[in-house]
């Protein structure tokens, strides 16, 4: 079966310095799989490179088996991946009804056109509702998302990731400044909304990898030094080595 996701000898440079060497990387389809490894290591980096916003230096990427290294975010975006930042990236001033609608109707192929009222366009209307419903946010549709508390932010942010349809899901340190609380429902969320996607997540909440993941990639200076299943990735010298021996145990 051709993979959701496939990086083959991919290779990053900047200048001199080598940021990804060599990265080999395979995700099934409807696979939730994690990139784990210590700061510095090159997630946030494949993460650029797998949805366009930086060029890989040499390598190929494919996405559901089409070449997709070279294309630009919004191309690949087209072809079934969306993705979320570390950073919260929501539009502060607007609502968070308003939030979702701009990313339901891009995704239901409509574009600005100023004699159109996008409040008579039912389909949208009832994408956005529902969103909002699975996000547990319709009772906070109206409040500008900049009010939001973090943690209602970040589902805001995984609301809009979701709402163009994409059949592969990548999601940066989704549970990152959350408390307990907050990541297990954070958590619980990823995991039904994105049922019967393809799912890549970089987390270092080693608690919610393992909770969550059917497989972990570790990578360690831009190079992946272990794949397997969470049992097998626990229980991984080099991997152990890498992290110290002590957020792996």
């Amino acid at each position: 079966m051709t993979a959701a996701i496939q990086l083959n000898a991919v290779e990053k440079r900047f200048g001199n310095v080598g940021i990804i060497r060599d990265l080999n990387l395979s995700v099934a389809r409807g696979e939730r799989h994690a990139i784990i490894g210590p700061n510095g290591a090159g997630k946030s980096t494949t993460f650029n490179l797998i949805s366009g916003h930086i060029k890989p230096t040499s390598g190929e990427i494919r996405l559901n088996g089409e070449v997709t290294s070279g294309l630009r975010p919004f191309e690949i975006n087209r072809r079934g991946l969306s993705r979320s930042f570390q950073v919260t990236n929501v539009f502060a001033r607007m609502t968070v009804w308003e939030n979702v609608r701009c990313a339901v109707l891009w995704a239901t192929g409509h574009r600005y056109a100023f004699w159109k009222n996008v409040d008579n366009l039912p389909e949208v209307k009832q994408r956005t509702a529902q969103i909002l419903d699975d996000i547990h946010l319709s009772h906070r549709r109206d409040v500008p998302a900049g009010l939001l508390t973090y943690a209602e932010q970040r589902e805001l942010e995984i609301g809009i990731t979701i709402a163009g349809g994409a059949s592969v899901i990548m999601l940066d340190e989704p549970t990152a400044g959350m408390s307990h609380a907050e990541t297990e429902r954070a958590v619980a969320l990823i995991r039904r909304l994105t049922e019967g996607r393809t799912l890549v997540i970089v987390e270092h909440d080693m608690s919610v990898v393992f909770g969550l993941a059917d497989r972990i990639s570790v990578l360690v200076y831009g190079h992946i030094i272990a794949s397997g299943t969470p049992e097998e990735i626990r229980g991984n010298p080099k991997v152990k080595e890498a992290y110290l021996g002590e957020e792996i145990d």
